[in-house]
Formats: structure tokens, C-alpha cells, sequence
């Protein structure tokens, strides 16, 4: 296959890598420093089994994503619309978007920035890059994508290039699922600056969790949305799985970036106030990573 990853951070760049290293042919879509590194030696990709350099294609130009098979989407989601007009001009007719983001609209608002399906994508990947043109891989991998007329082809492709995929019916229940994870996580490792097994073990951080899951519940079901009856157990078992990671806000905030967290706790938030379920504990995480933002952006 030809694959285009369209914004080449941690989970693009892991995904293109495992890809390009089972002889598919990749093409990086990401920023200057980054894309150099990539063209002039590879993309170092470090994981349990591997450490080594997987060559591939890299570009700043979204034009990279031309006659692409796929396109893997992972920018960050409030880039969501302005790359998807980047790259609407450059799409094959029968090119396949997959929309490997946080939350739980990109697919949604990709399809409107594009005028085309977007197949929502749900990621279980613990990744970072470690420095321009060098990813790092801590666990999981696997990917869940909704049904289109190929994805029992791509799926299998995918899963012999070492990357799990599976095909779901409910896409956006398993995106749920993923969000009421992320907004119970992300926060507090952003805050704390700490890894999940860290988080964890800190006094009181288990009843808070409990309290940002039941509100991310509430709101999932008054939105029509099903969630696992076991969905805090699941929750709990990261920090088990991944002890040594740290969120993708906290990898976020440690480099002066702005977060997704709008698109996590903060979406929860609104959806909240649209369909009237209370949400304090996700508003005050949400205010607490807005406040560390604030302070990194403003003027001194």
C-alpha cells in the first residue's frame, strides 16, 4: 500500500514506521526539524523488539498525501479543520482517511472540512518522540476502525505488519470509551508532570478518578452513547499496563505546546452543559491544565 501519515507526531510516526518496515511505502507529512531528520537517515524507531532506522518519505508540504491509498490523520485536534482543507485538494477519488485522533468529533469534523467519509480510528498506543526523526514506543499498539468497503484488506494488511487492527461496528462507543480513559488520565499526569503508575499512587487521586469517570459516563449515556458497565476497572488497568508513561498533555505542556484538552475533558464539559449532567471534577481538570497553558503562553 501507499500511505500518507498526515501529521508526523508520536502515534503517525509509530504507525508509518511499523508500516514502512513491513515494505509499505510511507510518506511523513510533518514540520521542518523533523521531516529532515527523516530524509536524511530515516526515522529512528525504538521499541521492545527493535531499535534501528526505518526508511521512509517525509515532507512539510500536504501535498505529500497524494496519491495515497490511505492517509493516516493524526494531527492534533484543533488542527483538525485547517489541515483537512490542506490536504482536500490533493485526495485520490478512492483514497481511504482514517482519522487516528483524540476524541470523540475529528472524524466528524474532518468529513466536513473535506466533503468525504472519514473512517473514526481508535488508537491504543503509548508512544513519544524522543527528538526530531526519533520515535519511541512504551506499549500496546493496536488499532479499531469503523467499516468501509476495504477494511477487511487493510485490516489484514495492518496486522501483518505487527499492528492488531480490528473492525468495529461502533466506532464512536469505542472512541467514548477512550476519552472517559484519556480525561481520567491526561490531566493529572499534565499537571503533576508524572507517569500514570506515579498518578496512581498518590492519596485521594483513585476517588477523584472515580468521580471524572462517573461524570464522562453520565454525559456518554445521555448522549446515547453505551459504555461498558466495566469501563473503571478498564480505567484503572492503565496504570497497570503503562505505568511509565505520561500523557500526551503532560508530553505537551513539558514542551510549551498547546494541549488537546479541550477535546477531553473540555468537550465533556460542554457536552455536559448541553444535555444537563454536572461535570465539576472534569471542569476543574480541565482549568487546571487551561491555567498551566496560560501561564506558558503568556508574556512575560
Amino acid at each position: 500500500m501507499k500511505i500518507a501519515v498526515m501529521g508526523a507526531g508520536a502515534v503517525g510516526c509509530y504507525f508509518g514506521a511499523m508500516l514502512a518496515k513491513a515494505g509499505h511505502s510511507v510518506t511523513l507529512i510533518g514540520r521542518p526539524q523533523h521531516v529532515e531528520a527523516v530524509n536524511d537517515r530515516g526515522l529512528f524507531l525504538e521499541t521492545g523488539t527493535f531499535r534501528g532506522y526505518v526508511a521512509m518519505q517525509a515532507t512539510t508540504k500536504a501535498a505529500g498525501v497524494a496519491n495515497a491509498d490511505i492517509v493516516l490523520f493524526c494531527v492534533k485536534s484543533g488542527d483538525t479543520h485547517s489541515a483537512g482543507q490542506d490536504i482536500a485538494p490533493h485526495l485520490g477519488q478512492d483514497t481511504v482517511v482514517l482519522s487516528l485522533q483524540n476524541g470523540v468529533d475529528n472524524a466528524e469534523r474532518l468529513q466536513a472540512a473535506l466533503g468525504r467519509t472519514v473512517i473514526p480510528t481508535v488508537v491504543y498506543v503509548a508512544t513519544e518522540m524522543k527528538g526530531p526523526g526519533h520515535v519511541k514506543h512504551h506499549g500496546r499498539g493496536e488499532l479499531a476502525f469503523g467499516p468501509f468497503a476495504a477494511a477487511d484488506r487493510v485490516a489484514a494488511q495492518f496486522a501483518d505488519a505487527g499492528i492488531p487492527t480490528t473492525i468495529s461496528e461502533d466506532a464512536i462507543a469505542a472512541l467514548w470509551e477512550k476519552l472517559i480513559v484519556n480525561c481520567a488520565y491526561n490531566a493529572l499526569s499534565a499537571v503533576a508532570q508524572l507517569p500514570y503508575g506515579d498518578v496512581v499512587r498518590v492519596q485521594g487521586v483513585a476517588d477523584a478518578m472515580k468521580d471524572v469517570v462517573s461524570e464522562c459516563v453520565a454525559v456518554a449515556r445521555a448522549s446515547g452513547v453505551s459504555v461498558p458497565e466495566n469501563i473503571m476497572a478498564k480505567v484503572a488497568a492503565i496504570a497497570g499496563a503503562m505505568p511509565n508513561q505520561y500523557s500526551s498533555t503532560a508530553q505537551d505542556l513539558s514542551r510549551g505546546k498547546s494541549s488537546e484538552i479541550d477535546f477531553l475533558n473540555g468537550y465533556v464539559v460542554r457536552k455536559g452543559d448541553q444535555v444537563g449532567i454536572s461535570t465539576p471534577a472534569n471542569r476543574v481538570l480541565y482549568i487546571m491544565v487551561k491555567l498551566v497553558e496560560s501561564k506558558t503562553h503568556s508574556p512575560r
